[in-house]
């Protein structure tokens, strides 16, 4: 069969060429030399240096929701994971009366939380009561001044039309001391960043052109505003831009006021929101959100402060009232956290504002923009995958399905010796596909790689599953000589504390090479071993 890149992916595969030429070829040529092993696993394997005793204690879980982080007690993580009830805490399992606990929604793996448990609330869930007074007080940071994460001075103009934050950005000189390659990879940086600002600052922005610069990587200046264009939030029309941004920021706002008013009563405003007795709630959403928003990355002080959370509330539940088919899934608070910052960085100085940034400081306009942009952008994001999330969620177990069809193909000795162990890949892809990996690496991370996933059409439905491949072919040297437990723990707790972008793009790299071998071809996608003629259907 003759494999053939698309008029429209020769850019990406000159970059990812480019990028990582003599890794590509190891794997190609051992794709094709039918070799068993995949190419990165001639490499040293992580902790092969280790004991056998060493291999079996506990290591730092870096991989699971609360990655990154050294703050946590990784042992009681350990044994609240294997205790846990392998369960996905949706608002539908919440919704009868009194009940205090979801529905598992498999006994399928009954020693394994691909999901963290809910805590219980602190006080009996009462439905007559105040949704606020069902858990205890939260705390938060102290309010502080900004760590060098200043307002810009233009903010109203970036308010009114993002376009006019391009005119902003400056290109301050290399540092002082920097090497001919560090000032030749700071002028390569601002050629394209002039690259991006050509073709967004045009009366109708061009979507192929800007699909294609941006699948190699969004530089942070214009990330917000390009991820906004690329998801249809904002027309490509120039004349439509700032007419739309209002009408849908106005539809947002009033949504959350209808959502959390009282019939007959004041609306809620965003402070009293969480206080008054809003019996119009939908008391089983309000009150599984209202659990999770705390949980979401707790290693970043930035989701730590009352306005980040208080926001993201807001954004969830007018979301799950809006989309009464699927309505709140554990998992979504992660998802909003991507467009949430970014849109966020966009009016600060310094864009990096994981740390150092207490979002309560801001205008009240800019942060109701922002809870506007995100809110519209995840809904886009989330219409492309709501089989993922609607009842017992039938995309995400076609996807499995899929991606353990795609991995026998790729690398065969690897998804054998997880079938001789018993591994079910519904018991570790399901969070890599309902959280797409955010679990897995760092928020900054996440953020190059739907750089990547919003220049593809179907980035999230579709590109998504040969990343999910290649992430898990990357351990392969490890896996194989793992058993049941020990495979278990590895996928719960990947070392990916330490991935820079440059690890990201490998894997990007290493998936778009699959995608263009095997999207469109049922042939490869089937398992020759089995009569099942189901295939992705790409």
């Amino acid at each position: 069969m003759n494999y053939m890149l698309t008029k429209a992916a020769i850019p990406r595969a000159l970059w990812v060429c480019s990028e990582y030429s003599s890794t590509l070829l190891m794997l190609l040529t051992q794709y094709y030399s039918g070799a068993s092993s995949p190419f990165w696993s001639t490499g040293k394997p992580v902790g092969s240096d280790r004991s056998s005793s060493q291999r079996n204690e506990p290591t730092k879980v870096v991989g699971a929701s609360y990655s990154h982080t050294d703050m946590l007690n990784i042992q009681a993580l350990y044994e609240s994971s294997l205790n846990a009830q392998w369960t996905l805490t949706t608002t539908r399992s919440n919704k009868s009366k009194g009940n205090k606990s979801a529905k598992p929604a498999s006994n399928y793996m009954s020693s394994i939380s691909y999901l963290d448990s809910a805590p219980p609330p602190a006080q009996g869930f009462d439905e007559s009561g105040d949704m606020a007074d069902e858990r205890s007080l939260p705390t938060y940071p102290q309010p502080k001044q900004s760590q060098g994460k200043i307002l810009r001075p233009q903010y109203k103009d970036i308010l009114r039309d993002p376009a006019n934050s391009l005119h902003l950005i400056n290109h301050p000189p290399p540092p002082p001391g920097s090497t001919s390659k560090e000032a030749q990879a700071h002028g390569a940086r601002i050629t394209r960043i002039n690259k991006f600002k050509k073709i967004l600052q045009a009366s109708s922005i061009s979507l192929p052109e800007l699909r294609d610069s941006a699948w190699s990587g969004l530089p942070e200046e214009v990330r917000a505003m390009s991820w906004q264009i690329l998801l249809g939030y904002l027309p490509t029309n120039s004349e439509r831009r700032v007419a739309t941004l209002e009408r849908k920021r106005k539809e947002y706002l009033d949504g959350v006021r209808q959502a959390f008013e009282k019939s007959g009563d004041r609306p809620a405003t965003a402070g009293s929101g969480a206080k008054g007795r809003n019996r119009g709630l939908d008391e089983g959403v309000w009150h599984q959100i209202s659990i999770d928003v705390p949980r979401t990355n707790p290693h970043l002080e930035l989701y730590a402060y009352e306005a980040t959370q208080k926001s993201l509330e807001r954004i969830l539940y007018v979301w799950a009232i809006r989309h009464p088919a699927s309505g709140y899934v554990q998992g979504m608070n992660d998802l909003v956290t991507p467009f949430w910052q970014v849109f966020l960085a966009a009016y600060i100085t310094d864009p990096d504002i994981e740390f150092g940034m207490d979002p309560g400081q801001l205008p009240k306009a800019v942060l109701d923009a922002v809870e506007a942009d995100s809110f519209w952008c995840l809904t886009k994001l989330l219409d492309g995958i709501q089989d993922n999330y609607v009842h017992e969620q039938p995309g995400i177990h076609r996807q499995v399905a899929s991606l353990r069809d795609l991995t026998k193909r790729i690398d065969a000795g690897l998804v054998n010796h997880m079938d001789k162990e018993g591994i079910e890949f519904m018991q570790f892809s399901f969070r890599w596909i309902n959280c797409l990996l955010m679990r897995e690496v760092s928020v900054k991370n996440v953020v190059r790689m739907w750089d990547t996933y919003l220049a593809e059409e179907q980035g999230f439905s579709e590109f998504h599953l040969y990343v999910c491949a290649a992430f898990l072919v990357k351990w392969s040297e490890q896996l194989v000589k793992m058993d049941f437990q020990e495979i278990m723990m590895f996928l719960q707790a990947l070392p990916t504390r330490d991935w820079s972008v440059k690890d990201i793009e490998l894997l990007l790299s290493e998936a778009f090479i699959w995608s263009s071998l095997f999207r469109g071809s049922s042939a490869h996608l089937r398992d020759s071993s089995t009569s099942r003629s189901q295939s992705f259907g790409f």
